[in-house]
């Protein structure tokens, strides 16, 4: 995710921004989502400021917009969807979705638990919650036509409601990432069979999965040397600002770092509407100072003030044990003396009474 953000960054020539993310203290999926971004920005030199909430608590929506306006223009958001929705709404009120700031809201699972960019709830915000999300734009998992995919999402969606469950949500990362497991696992597992290997050669059987390229249930995926996905994504973005519709506007290709705005997509916010004024910073004052901390980079301060004192501690600790190390063995020393000294006096007096006797 952090990559993918870079790139956009790039492409909009921004090198700012405001990081928004719910934090239970739990699962804490957001903050590590939004980490990943602040590392990689600060590797390249961008400017990052933070501000976590608990979205398991009241929030106060004022002090989540009142730090907007005084940090960043661009701001990226990780919560649920009820919690985005309050925010834009608020953010909206304040005359922030004109085109002065741009919203991105981070998807992590295809699915409502996380914001998935829609604003339609059937209540009477509906119609200011459409104009507030036209300066909103969603980040999530690459989006596909394939039939191939459509069908598979629909024969999940059947298999979960035989279960009596019943799930509206796409088929989220897991799902997707769990078919493309088990089919790369196939083709691996057929190639090292036909080299003449034997199934129980797991080692051969994991080389062949690295540092490859095939076609999964939603599209190619690529395997870094290491293992690892390459991750794909795609922006979806409100281009009909009447109808309120929302299309994918942009994706992102992992494994060349690309990003790619698509053609013959109407924008409702073009490069004259998006005013992105990335000079003026201004102290944020929150009568929350606990809820606007410093958010990701807490953790790297709580240590070095923790490793400060324990460090002092120690030093402390050794002075005074030397310290009284020392006068214990002072102390010792002088008893010693006395004790000797008595002992010669008793010598002393015993030779001279042996001698008067003789």
């Amino acid at each position: 995710m952090g990559e993918m953000m870079l790139a956009l960054f790039r492409h909009h020539q921004w090198s700012r921004a405001a990081l928004l993310y719910s934090d239970d203290k739990l699962e804490r999926n957001c903050f590590f989502t939004l980490e990943g971004v602040h590392e990689v920005f600060q590797e390249e030199g961008l400017h990052t400021s933070a501000y976590s909430f608990d979205e398991t608590k009241d929030l106060d929506l004022e002090d989540i917009v009142r730090y907007i306006q005084a940090s960043e223009r661009v701001v990226i958001m990780c919560a649920s969807s009820d919690t985005i929705r309050g925010i834009m709404l608020a953010a909206h009120r304040h005359g922030m979705t004109s085109g002065d700031y741009a919203f991105f809201n981070i998807e992590l699972f295809n699915s409502s638990s996380y914001g998935d960019g829609s604003w339609k709830r059937g209540d009477k915000h509906d119609f200011e919650a459409k104009q507030a999300y036209s300066s909103l734009q969603t980040v999530t998992l690459l989006r596909t036509v394939k039939p191939e995919f459509e069908k598979f999402s629909m024969e999940v969606k059947s298999s979960v409601e035989k279960q009596g469950l019943h799930e509206e949500d796409y088929v989220n990362m897991f799902v997707e990432g769990f078919h493309d497991a088990i089919l790369l696992y196939v083709l691996a597992l057929h190639e090292v069979l036909r080299a003449g290997y034997s199934k129980k050669d797991g080692g051969k059987i994991i080389q062949q999965t690295w540092n490859r390229t095939f076609e999964g249930i939603a599209g190619q995926v690529s395997i870094d040397t290491n293992g690892d996905r390459y991750g794909d994504f795609s922006v979806i973005a409100m281009t009909d600002a009447e109808a309120g519709t929302q299309e994918v506007i942009g994706d992102y290709f992992g494994k060349e770092g690309r990003f790619e705005m698509r053609p013959n997509v109407k924008y409702p916010w073009g490069p004259l509407k998006l005013r992105i004024d990335e000079t003026r910073i201004v102290e944020h004052t929150s009568s929350s100072p606990c809820k606007s901390s410093g958010g990701l980079e807490e953790s790297a301060v709580t240590g070095i003030v923790v490793g400060a004192l324990l460090g002092a501690g120690l030093l402390m600790a050794f002075y005074f044990f030397r310290k009284k190390y020392r006068i214990t063995i002072e102390r010792r020393n002088r008893r010693e003396e006395r004790n000797l000294g008595k002992h010669r006096e008793l010598r002393e007096d015993s030779i001279r009474s042996h001698l008067s006797v003789a």
